[in-house]
């Protein structure tokens, strides 16, 4: 039976990730969007103010995928929340429970923590990605819209 194991990615680690950044923007079609350098996670990840944190899953100590996540507050329930801004499992490797492992793993820092929630967005194409949330209890929130503003337009609202 294969051994997984999830730590938190650590400095050095960037490398790794930007590695499984760029496999996830090739299989979600948005490699053109991938632009974050190792410096930029060491400075998001391991800077002075941390905006994220990333776990490696590892599969009989080969990295196999990752999860990065950051924490959001709901003023609704008062209380914290996890948002899971990527999960990724190398495609040779998923089918042994890594992703699982990740996402149950991160509940369990949310519990931890005392978050009322843990979140996360899915592309509307991405049924696979969709029938595995649900079969692990997550529900879709329909009824919601994601809105975003891009740095650029960010850079002009603020002229």
């Amino acid at each position: 039976m294969p051994e997984i194991n999830i730590t938190f990615a650590r400095p050095g680690d960037e490398a790794l990730i930007i590695d499984f950044i760029a496999q996830l923007a090739v299989y979600e079609k948005l490699s053109h969007e991938a632009k974050a350098t190792p410096e930029d996670l060491t400075k998001a990840l391991f800077g002075p103010r941390p905006y994220a944190e990333c776990l490696i899953g590892h599969l009989d100590g080969v990295p196999a995928g990752f999860a990065l996540f950051f924490h959001n507050f709901s003023t609704f329930i008062g209380k914290p929340g996890i948002y899971l801004e990527d999960l990724f499992v190398i495609p040779s490797l998923r089918g042994y429970g890594i992703g699982k492992a990740l996402l149950m793993h991160l509940a369990a820092i949310a519990k931890e923590r005392g978050c009322g929630r843990l979140e996360w967005s899915v592309l509307d194409w991405n049924t696979p990605a969709q029938d595995f949330y649900k079969k692990l209890g997550a529900v879709p929130m329909d009824e919601w819209t994601i809105y975003r503003m891009t740095e650029e337009v960010i850079e002009r609202a603020v002229r």
